[in-house]
């Protein structure tokens, strides 16, 4: 999914200086932004309070929206470098097309995970014949320098694991869980799992305490660590857990982030992530001349412009404001 703000801001991200080394418990509050003509998202990370999260850097949630007499997502052609996409659904569709030639339907609970490395274009939007709901995140993970350049390519994993408890099913998306290991690629150690709980569940999660953590509430009220975390926000947890305490009041969907704090510094702009002001520049020059993010084929419309790069002098910034 790109990130279609036209007066996109420079940040930079990462490194340790600012990662909590104790639990805590600090709920983010998300910006609202307008994604093409008709879905509207919450976008938890970049976020006022904190940029990262492990090596997720980008969050948004967005749903559920009736979309029965509506077109849906409708997001052109736009490029990536340097990260990977996650796309996960709870209800509806999304129609994924890139430039090494994938085409997929992404349907609920199922991962599609690309991986942009050096270079990627793709679109995203709800088939013609769609459901009635839409509802999702888009999440993206920064690549580590070893790896920020491979070779462009797409996954889509209909099958996942799952973590079983008594009112809990946890499905791993990225990384592992309790013992059970996602079939998508990783380049840092992470996690990404999507937690249902029934109405009345109290359980605990176990977790890595060298990962840092936040969870993001996808539909439902639900407690963590205590706290009361409604749809569209995130609660972020910090370091040091080996396990969390999770309490439904309804039926309620959670997202788990989490993985080690992400050591390199990073600058991210628009859809780019990479090390430097130049980088960066570089890129948009190369994907408003059309060379090196390839071509998307087969979508009905044009491509999408990049914003004007601001004429800004980047310093490092840490991982909070």
């Amino acid at each position: 999914m790109s990130n279609l703000d036209r007066q996109a801001a420079l940040s930079v991200c990462g490194g340790r200086g600012f990662v909590v080394a104790e639990p805590v418990r600090e709920l983010l509050s998300p910006r609202r932004v307008q994604l093409g003509e008709s879905t509207e998202v919450r976008r938890l990370l970049p976020n006022l309070g904190r940029r990262m999260v492990g090596a997720w850097a980008f969050v948004d949630h967005y749903g559920p929206d009736d979309i029965a007499d509506e077109p849906g997502m409708q997001v052109p052609p736009h490029p990536h470098m340097g990260l990977q996409t996650v796309s996960w659904l709870h209800e509806g569709e999304v129609l994924h097309r890139d430039s090494t030639g994938s085409l997929a339907t992404i349907g609920p609970k199922e991962l599609g995970l690309m991986t942009s490395g050096r270079a990627i274009s793709h679109s995203e939007e709800s088939p013609k014949k769609h459901a009635r709901f839409l509802h999702g995140a888009q999440l993206w993970v920064a690549l580590p320098d070893t790896h920020r350049t491979v070779e462009p390519h797409f996954q889509h994993h209909t099958d996942l694991p799952q973590v079983l408890a008594p009112g809990l099913t946890a499905t791993v998306v990225l990384g592992t869980l309790d013992g059970a290991t996602s079939p998508g690629t990783t380049y840092t150690p992470i996690v990404g799992a999507d937690l249902a709980l029934a109405r009345g569940a109290e359980t605990m999660l176990p977790l890595d305490p060298d990962f840092e953590y936040a969870v993001l509430s996808m539909s439902g009220e639900a407690h963590v660590d205590g706290v009361p975390v409604l749809p569209g926000s995130m609660l972020y947890l910090g370091c040091g857990r080996s396990q969390l305490p999770l309490r439904a009041e309804s039926d309620a969907g959670l997202m788990l982030l989490g993985g080690e704090p992400f050591e390199e510094e990073i600058v991210m702009w628009w859809n780019f992530i990479g090390r430097s002001h130049e980088e960066i520049e570089a890129a948009r020059d190369d994907w408003m001349q059309s060379t090196r993010f390839g071509e998307v084929h087969g979508y009905e419309g044009g491509r999408l412009p990049a914003p004007e790069l601001p004429p800004v002098a980047l310093k490092p910034r840490g991982r909070v404001r």
